[in-house]
């Protein structure tokens, strides 16, 4: 089948590419006499170091499986961005290798030119080698001459996966429709017929695989097409159309011999994965409640004493997970008056006393929220939880808006890093912060948590121009 064709393909291109890459450094060893101005001396173990570009290149393989079905049509630009992003792998990797060994003997001028040769060789493998390794495992007699089935709007839909997955065999012989076809001078696949003619063509045109293009047709209709195509020893495939007809993207699962297509994942219910993200909630909260908190609270409540005297948490309810509210602690950053707490606070705003101002930029009024962590109503990343009032506004605007109660709220979020923070003025910027957390939601990993927490940190010290 043709995806297997693909995942093989993206396979052996991140083998092929790693071990070129990893032997590409002996190999420099060899010839570095021959190179002017660069020295390696002769008693320099190089094994660490190709051991590190090996797991290097290992940890980079997902970029190049990201690239999906695009990589034999990768572009100049798309090569050198993914190859970039690798070579900063084999950079961290090489030079990790040099401060824990604390190598002072290895030419930095040989591992630097290593590392500037590693990303002219992928930049060259990325846009050479998918094409040229699809040309000799699939030719001429590995072609899968295909017959697609259905109406010609839904053949039309497909013209560009067609006009895209030549170099892996797919060969487009014809179309068979009951309907007429409304572009046959413009079918990636001429018109062969109607459906009663099926079996005729199998036979004529040395099908190898029949695509239905849709589930439109009568089950008896499928049904006598399976018999004819296990007769005539043909592949048989159904294309799933219910991403276009219903505008989600659907997963198929399979869960005790039943078959389901869900519109979104959620990693976050395996309880491993849960048991994970507690244990990162908690190794980071607690030393965060224990050392740091007190201090804070000590220098906020003093700073409120001088400029802005009340109540040193702001306590009210949020929206958590499975819309259960919960009560969300943060230092008041604002003055302690009658006003309308369910107004959004804007850049400016006259009801935030100037060191209240400092914490929201530094997002240091955030940090009582780590007992409610500890507590587990909260999680350290997750969708920014927000008043009861503000989610029942917010789910008129976008209709997903609640599928991001799935999971815990956080104190940061994907969103987040991404710049949409603060207040929410416009209905595109509410959009686009639903879009990430339900992006989160369904492609959960602990990494991804890691690398969240890591780019909030750094924003914390420098503050992106969206925190007031």
């Amino acid at each position: 089948m043709f995806a297997y064709r693909q995942r093989g393909l993206i396979t052996l291109h991140g083998a092929l590419v790693s071990g070129l890459t990893t032997a590409l450094l002996p190999v420099y060893a060899l010839v570095v006499p021959y190179v002017p101005r660069v020295r390696l001396e002769q008693d320099v173990s190089l094994l660490p170091y190709i051991v590190a570009v090996f797991l290097a290149m290992a940890a980079s393989a997902g970029h190049i499986r990201r690239e999906g079905g695009s990589l034999h049509i990768l572009g100049m630009s798309g090569a050198i961005s993914l190859a970039f992003r690798q070579m900063l792998y084999v950079a961290a990797a090489v030079f990790a290798v040099v401060f824990s060994l604390k190598d002072q003997v290895v030419s930095r001028l040989f591992l630097g030119s290593y590392i500037w040769m590693t990303f002219c060789l992928l930049v060259y493998l990325h846009r050479v080698l998918p094409g040229a390794m699809a040309k000799m495992l699939f030719p001429e007699r590995n072609k899968l001459p295909c017959l697609f089935v259905g109406s010609s709007e839904s053949l039309e839909d497909l013209d560009s996966w067609i006009s895209s997955r030549g170099h892996i065999g797919i060969q487009p012989v014809g179309f068979i429709s009951n309907d007429a076809p409304t572009r046959v001078e413009k079918a990636v696949a001429p018109y062969l017929g109607k459906f009663d003619q099926i079996e005729a063509v199998l036979k004529n045109r040395n099908v190898a695989q029949v695509i239905m293009l849709d589930w439109n047709q009568p089950t008896d209709e499928i049904e006598r097409i399976v018999e004819i195509c296990e007769q005539e020893g043909v592949r048989f495939l159904i294309h799933n159309n219910y991403v276009a007809r219903f505008a989600r993207e659907m997963t198929p699962v399979e869960e005790g011999g039943r078959h389901f297509l869900v519109m979104q994942t959620e990693p976050l219910e395996d309880p491993l994965n849960r048991a994970s993200k507690r244990a990162l909630d908690i190794a980071v909260s607690l030393p965060v409640c224990f050392f740091i908190l007190p201090l804070l609270c000590l220098l906020v409540w003093a700073m409120q004493r001088l400029q802005a005297p009340g109540p040193l948490f702001f306590n009210r309810p949020r929206g958590g997970q499975n819309r259960q509210p919960f009560n969300m602690f943060k230092f008041r950053s604002m003055y302690a008056a009658d006003h309308d707490i369910n107004k959004q606070a804007t850049k400016g705003d006259s009801r935030i006393y100037p060191f209240g101002q400092f914490m929201r930029k530094s997002s240091l009024d955030e940090f009582p929220q780590f007992f409610n962590v500890l507590r587990g109503n909260m999680s350290i990343v997750g969708p920014r939880p927000h008043l009861p009032q503000h989610d029942d506004e917010f789910s008129k605007i976008t209709r997903t808006y609640h599928g991001r109660s799935f999971v815990k709220p956080g104190i940061t979020g994907l969103a987040q890093i991404r710049g949409y923070r603060g207040e929410i003025t416009e209905p595109h910027k509410l959009h686009r912060r639903v879009y990430w957390d339900l992006y989160y939601v369904s492609r959960w990993s602990l990494w991804m948590d890691l690398r969240i927490i890591i780019t909030t940190a750094w924003q914390v010290v420098f503050p992106p121009e969206t925190a007031y």
